[in-house]
């Protein structure tokens, strides 16, 4: 029966490794640099080792939920990192969300090694991964795939093969700034219809009955926006830069304009500065609101 290790246990980690051993048949075992984090995956038999190297020993399969690419190279090509190890996992899988080209240098030093490798970041909420319902885009070989693609649906309900390895991270960075643009959109709409007397909510209403209907309407402006409520340990506006500076450097080496991406990034990162790290991404709308109330003083 196949070991799977799992690496990152945070927000969408824990979640998703718990639903991994909820529903794997085989044995689970899972590090993270917390002791804590490890709380996610009580009443289940998941194993916590205390170093990622009990995870390349033990693992056929290995899974990684990390902050980003600088971390995902660090576990898998730095010192004492895998491919330093004596005993290697035969397939490892990036839920991250990197760029493009880390994904596939990592795929490149790991195929030298015969270890395959898939890059499948993951989209929606917290709450999503919580229930298994996350959406997987998903960048390696058809047999690759195929063979990760039973324990994928144990964490989402939408699992996309995009393709050779760097799809899956093309796919996510792009829906990430079609959310990021759209939220911004929303977030002014809703402090010019304060400024003229028209009640955001009776606006969002309205226009989700509409064509300007979207998600990010109907879910962050009605659960975010509306209260003004950003909580920690959700999605901060610091993986918001990240994750577009990814996509317009990719835009770069192509040759190909982004220029709503360049502003949804100077907003995000007015918003870290305005004392929002760390909180959730949609306090950009009390950025857009102080500037709205500078232009009129």
């Amino acid at each position: 029966m196949t070991t799977i290790g799992f690496i990152g246990l945070g927000v969408m980690g824990g979640a998703m490794c718990r639903n991994i051993a909820t529903g794997h048949a085989g044995k689970v075992v899972a590090f993270d640099l917390s002791p804590q984090a490890g709380e996610v995956l009580a009443g289940t038999d998941a194993e916590i080792v205390r170093n990622v190297e009990q995870i390349w020993e033990q693992a056929d399969v290995v899974f990684l939920s990390l902050p980003g690419g600088q971390q995902v190279e660090s576990v898998c090509l730095g010192p004492g990192g895998l491919v330093d190890q004596i005993d290697k996992p035969s397939t490892v899988v990036d839920l991250s969300t990197t760029s493009v080209a880390t994904a596939r240098k990592v795929a490149a030093a790991l195929e030298a090694h015969n270890i395959a490798f898939a890059d499948a970041p993951v989209a929606r909420t917290r709450e999503a991964a919580q229930r298994g319902e996350l959406s997987i885009m998903v960048g390696g070989s058809s047999e690759t795939f195929a063979a990760i693609e039973p324990v994928l649906r144990l964490m989402g309900s939408d699992i996309v093969h995009g393709g050779n390895v760097g799809a899956g991270q093309f796919l996510k960075l792009v829906n990430n700034a079609l959310l990021d643009a759209s939220v911004i959109a929303i977030a002014e709409a809703m402090v010019l219809a304060e400024k003229v007397g028209v009640d955001p909510k009776v606006m969002i209403d309205a226009v989700s009955k509409g064509s300007g209907d979207s998600y990010a309407l109907r879910h962050h402006a009605v659960n975010s926006m509306l209260p003004r409520d950003f909580p920690e340990r959700s999605f901060p506006p610091e993986y918001k830069v990240k994750d577009l500076t990814y996509l317009l450097d990719l835009a770069a080496e192509n040759g190909s304009p982004l220029r709503s991406m360049e502003l949804a990034l100077d907003y995000y990162k007015e918003t870290i500065a305005a004392g929002y790290s760390g909180r959730y991404f949609t306090a950009v709308i009390e950025v857009i609101a102080q500037r709205a109330q500078q232009m009129q003083s």
